[in-house]
């Protein structure tokens, strides 16, 4: 009975990890979702602009969120229930870790300018040129879609690999920032995985401490959704 029971337990953990490596696989591959709307909408990738990348690039967050959300449904609504009884307390504990992981990116971002030639990072600068083209259809995708594919992904599904409380962060955080730098030409830009990593960091923990996706997804959006704001009103 004893030996079914761990037999039992290590199957649940394997599909578990399966589960989280999963979603990554999703999510790092979604890009080719990107062949849907260029032939749903008949898209010209010979004479692609901004807005048509834009457009793309939203239709393809659309359907990552409903597969992420598809995989993650029983799981979701457990945690809404939860969610609904201590939201007020979650979201304190988010607002928090927010607050901590702003802090050290913007310090981490000064630092990295005062001390190497770089002003932003190239992710950075194609997130302002997509605001400045489509400013509102990027507050959907930056300030929504992106928060709840993120979270999922890098939170929810690395909970699932990982169950040390600080493997799990500094895993989160440190891949979350990595591939917001990765791919790039200049090898500084890597330094960028401290301030995107920082942040992915903390919004680890308040997934771990609250043992809910939501106040994540909360701060995630509003994280995104100021910033969008910023440069709409800056632009």
């Amino acid at each position: 009975m004893k030996d079914k029971k761990i037999n039992l337990l290590s199957k649940k953990r394997i599909l578990e990890i399966l589960k989280g490596i999963l979603t990554f696989v999703i999510f790092y591959f979604s890009s080719y979702l990107q062949i849907i709307p260029i032939m749903l909408f008949n898209i010209d990738v010979n004479n692609y602009t901004a807005g048509d990348l834009a457009i793309v690039n939203t239709f393809t967050d659309v359907i990552l969120v409903i597969i992420l959300v598809i995989l993650y449904f029983k799981e979701l609504k457990e945690m809404f229930k939860r969610f609904k009884k201590s939201y007020k307390t979650d979201l304190d504990t988010g607002l928090k870790y927010w607050i901590i992981g702003l802090l050290i990116m913007c310090a981490s971002n000064i630092l990295i300018g005062m001390f190497t030639p770089l002003s932003t990072s190239s992710n950075e600068e194609a997130v302002q040129g997509l605001i400045s083209t489509t400013p509102y259809l990027m507050l959907f995708t930056a300030g929504i879609l992106a928060p709840i594919a993120e979270e999922l992904t890098f939170r929810e599904g690395f909970n699932k690999i990982f169950k040390n409380k600080w493997l799990y962060c500094f895993a989160s955080g440190f891949v979350f920032g990595l591939l917001h730098v990765i791919g790039s030409s200049n090898p500084l830009e890597y330094l960028y995985i401290i301030p995107y990593g920082s942040l992915g960091f903390f919004f680890a923990l308040t997934r771990f401490e609250t043992k809910s996706i939501y106040p994540s997804i909360c701060m995630h959006a509003l994280h995104n959704s100021a910033l969008v704001l910023l440069s709409i009103f800056a632009y």
